[in-house]
This record gives structure tokens, C-alpha cells and sequence, in this order.
């Protein structure tokens, strides 16, 4: 309130004896009691204004909640994810398109996604899981892996390519498994792929582009290991092809990150890590 809401000032009112409160003049209120700045008799006052407050205050707190708690169908349904334009435009949340994204049973490869931009960044998402596997060190994993994932025109090259690689002992030894692609006795290899986000940036009838943002675990888990669990960012670019109903790999590209600040967190043991790697499968991912 200021000073001139209050009756009296400067509003040339006459008060009980007789005077005028006119401008010029200056009016001073003592407190009666410490802590009271406006005086005793402007408790009540001072009181109702403090309950039309709390009132107000709650029926912030109970908008804000709602509006917190609102669900999506008040905003924009276009493909691309809604927003007011800007960078949102190109981006949009995993949420369930309702329709069927895949067909596969329990450990095999999804397949049979939908001729759809969302189909596409399943397929990426669960051929980068598939790709990222500890299968790909089993030599006929791999090859199923690889007749399912990439397009008939280039998974006889890829097969090729990624047996040179898996099969390299130098390579196996480094990593602490033995030529056979086994990890020693006590011990776990890890290799999953964990998909954080996928992003279409180019599209056609038959054609799309995928980015896939995945953090990796990789390593030897157990007692003695020389090669421990550690995680790793990446992003992996798929160029996919419709092709006899499904999406199907024709090339790729890797680069590191996007890469988040670390946790200050302690490491779990090596039994811990290996007691979660048993017990919590992967996921089927879809959009």
C-alpha cells in the first residue's frame, strides 16, 4: 500500500477532531508492540491481507500442479515433433505412434518395423543394440546379425569385413578374450549399446537417415579383469532402404559424443556388475 491509500493523507478529509489531514502535512503511526510497524490497531487488517495471501499463494500451487500434470493433447500432433519453430522443429520426443513397430520373438533380432520415419529410427535404434552385442563375437551370431540388419547388396562385403575384425587375435587379446572370442574363467564380457535418442535427418518413399545417440558398456567383468566395464558415448549415423518390407542398413559413419559431465559416483564391484549384466536384459526399442 502507499501513502497515499491511506485515509486521511492529502486527501483534504476531516478526521474525528475537527482538523484536516491536508497535503503538507506529515503523519507518523509508532508500533505498539515490537515486530507490529503499522501499530496495534491495524492487526485485523494486516491479518485478512495475510489470509488473502496464503489464499492466493495456494491457488498458484494448485494451477502450477495442474498444469505440470496436463497431458499432451493440447499441444501440436505434426510429425515433427510440434513446437513454435526454431531448432524444436527437427526434434520430438519417443512416444508410441500406435501402431505395431515390430515382430520378433525373445532373442532374436526385431524386424518387420513400419514404412515410416519412426519405423525408421526403431530399426536404427534395435540394428545399433544388435550391432553392439556381445553375439558379434560369435561367429555365427554374426553372421545372422549381419543377414539381418544389412541391405543384400552389401552384407557380403560387411560380413567380410567384420569377420577380418572379430576374428583378429591381436584385437581379441586386448580386449582379454582368447581367440575363440571367450572371456576367462570368473569373468564377464560385457558389450551392450544403449540407445539415448535417435534423430531422422534426411528422409524419402524408400529412403531414410538416421542418427543414433547411444551410451556403451564394454569390458571384462570379475575378479581380476584387466579390461573393467567402462562407458562410452557415441553417435552412429545409418543410411537405411526399404527393401522387401523392412528397413535394411546400406552404410554407416561413428563419431564420438555427445558426451555428458561425468557423476562423482563410486564404481560398483566387479561381482555387482557382473550380478547386473546377468540379471537385466536388454530392451526392444521402438517409437
Amino acid at each position: 500500500m502507499s501513502l497515499g491509500d491511506e485515509p486521511g493523507y492529502g486527501d483534504g478529509s476531516r478526521g474525528d477532531d475537527g482538523r484536516y489531514g491536508g497535503t503538507g502535512q506529515t503523519r507518523t503511526r509508532l508500533p505498539d508492540r515490537p515486530g507490529d510497524v503499522y501499530g496495534g490497531a491495524r492487526r485485523g487488517r494486516s491479518s485478512s491481507r495475510s489470509l488473502v495471501t496464503v489464499v492466493g499463494v495456494v491457488v498458484l500451487l494448485i494451477a502450477a500442479i495442474a498444469f505440470a500434470n496436463r497431458g499432451g493433447d493440447d499441444s501440436p500432433s505434426s510429425g515433427n515433433g510440434g513446437g513454435s519453430g526454431g531448432d524444436k522443429s527437427r526434434t520430438s520426443p519417443t512416444a508410441a505412434s500406435g501402431e505395431r513397430p515390430v515382430d520378433s520373438k525373445p532373442g532374436s533380432i526385431p524386424a518387420g518395423f513400419a514404412h515410416s520415419e519412426q519405423g525408421a529410427q526403431s530399426a536404427a535404434a534395435n540394428y545399433g543394440v544388435a550391432l553392439g552385442s556381445t553375439g558379434m563375437f560369435d561367429s555365427d551370431q554374426r553372421h545372422a546379425i549381419v543377414a539381418t540388419v544389412y541391405a543384400p547388396e552389401v552384407a557380403d562385403a560387411r560380413q567380410s569385413d567384420l569377420d577380418a575384425a572379430y576374428s583378429s587375435e591381436k584385437f581379441l587379446t586386448n580386449i582379454g578374450l582368447d581367440k575363440d572370442g571367450a572371456a576367462p574363467a570368473g569373468q564377464t564380457f560385457v558389450s551392450r549399446v544403449i540407445p539415448v535418442g535417435t534423430k531422422v535427418t534426411s528422409a524419402g518413399p524408400d529412403s531414410a537417415t538416421v542418427d543414433l545417440w547411444y551410451t556403451s558398456l564394454f569390458g571384462l567383468s570379475g575378479q581380476g579383469s584387466t579390461n573393467p566395464v567402462s562407458e562410452s558415448w557415441y553417435t552412429t549415423t545409418y543410411k537405411l532402404k526399404w527393401i522387401s518390407g523392412d528397413w535394411k542398413v546400406t552404410d554407416f559413419s561413428q563419431k564420438d559424443g555427445p558426451v555428458p559431465v561425468g557423476r562423482d559416483q563410486r564404481a560398483s564391484t566387479a561381482d555387482d556388475m557382473t550380478k547386473a549384466v546377468e540379471e537385466y536384459g536388454g530392451f526392444t526399442y521402438a517409437r
